[in-house]
C-alpha cells in the first residue's frame, strides 16, 4: 500500500456524485470515510469493497447529516478509525420539485435541513477537527448552478444552494488562518438517480412533465438553450473537480463557488412574457 495522502470523508457517498468522489479520492491516494443514511448500508459496503481493491483504507460512518449529534459522531468515528481528517466533502443533498404555491412547509424544512443545515454541521465539525490537528485541510461543499440563479419549481432547493454558497465564502474567511481552504462546486444537471425525474429518454434535461406553467417552462427553456456544453454531466465530471480542490496544488484557492454549467448571459435579456 502506498503512503496515504490523507483522510477524506464524503457524505452522501452511497451513490451518484458522492460515490464517484469517494472512488476518485481513493484513486488519488486518500483513505476514505464513507457516509450516507443508515438504510444505504448495502450500497456503502459495495463502495467500500471497491476502495479496498484500490489498496486504500476505508470505513463506513452512517449518519443523518441534519442531526447535530450524528454529524459529530460521524466525524469522530472517521478520525478514530482512520487517524484524522484532511478533506471533508459535504455532498449529501435532497430535492423535491414543486411550484411555490403547491409546495409545503414540511418539504421546505426537510430540504433546508439536509442541504443547508447538513452542510453547516459538516463544515463546523470538520473545521474543529482540522484546527485541532494543526495541519490545515480542505472543506468542499455541494452547491449548484441554482445557487447562482433563481429557478422555478425549485424554491427550497435553490434557497438551500444559495445558503451553501454564502456559508462557503464566510467559512473561507474564518478558516484561512489555519491553512484550511473552503470551496463549493456548483454543477448543473448531472446524471444521477436524483436528477432522473428531469432527464428524458433521449438523455436531455426536460422539465415539461413536471412544470405545468407555460411562463416558467419558457424561462427554463431559455436558460437551457444557452448552455454551451449540451451533454448531461456525469458524476465523474464533478469528481475530477473535487480531486483538484482536495489536492495540495489547490492551496491558493478558497472561498470559491465553482459553477460547472456555464450559462450565457443572453438568457437575462430573454423576454419570457
Amino acid at each position: 500500500m502506498s503512503i496515504s495522502k490523507g483522510i477524506a470523508l464524503i457524505t452522501g457517498s452511497a451513490q451518484g456524485i458522492g460515490r464517484s468522489v469517494a472512488l476518485r479520492l481513493a484513486r488519488d491516494g486518500f483513505d476514505v470515510a464513507l457516509n450516507d443514511v443508515p438504510n444505504k448500508d448495502a450500497k456503502l459496503e459495495s463502495v467500500a469493497t471497491e476502495i479496498k481493491s484500490l489498496g486504500r483504507q476505508v470505513c463506513i460512518v452512517p449518519a443523518n447529516v441534519a442531526d447535530n449529534n450524528q454529524v459529530k459522531e460521524m466525524v469522530d468515528g472517521a478520525v478514530t478509525k482512520l487517524g484524522g481528517l484532511d478533506v471533508m466533502v459535504a455532498n449529501a443533498g435532497v430535492i423535491t420539485l414543486a411550484s411555490l404555491a403547491s409546495s409545503t412547509a414540511e418539504a421546505w424544512d426537510h430540504i433546508l435541513s439536509v442541504n443547508a443545515r447538513g452542510a453547516y454541521l459538516c463544515y463546523k465539525y470538520a473545521a474543529m477537527q482540522m484546527i485541532e490537528q494543526g495541519r490545515g485541510g480542505r472543506i468542499i461543499g455541494a452547491s449548484s448552478a441554482l445557487g447562482k440563479i433563481g429557478f422555478p419549481y425549485n424554491s427550497a432547493y435553490t434557497a438551500s444552494k444559495f445558503a451553501i454558497r454564502g456559508l462557503t465564502q464566510s467559512a473561507a474567511v474564518e478558516l484561512g488562518q489555519y491553512g484550511i481552504t473552503v470551496n463549493a462546486y456548483a454543477p448543473g444537471a448531472i446524471k444521477t438517480a436524483m436528477s432522473n425525474v428531469m432527464i428524458n429518454k433521449s438523455g436531455e434535461v426536460d422539465y415539461a412533465p413536471i412544470v405545468d406553467d407555460p411562463r416558467s417552462r419558457k424561462y427554463i427553456t431559455s436558460i437551457l438553450e444557452n448552455v454551451p456544453i449540451k451533454h448531461i454531466g456525469q458524476p465523474e465530471d464533478i469528481a475530477s473537480i473535487v480531486s483538484y480542490l482536495a489536492s495540495k496544488e489547490a492551496r491558493f484557492i478558497t472561498g470559491q463557488f465553482m459553477p460547472l454549467l456555464r450559462l450565457s448571459l443572453a438568457y437575462l435579456a430573454c423576454d419570457v412574457s
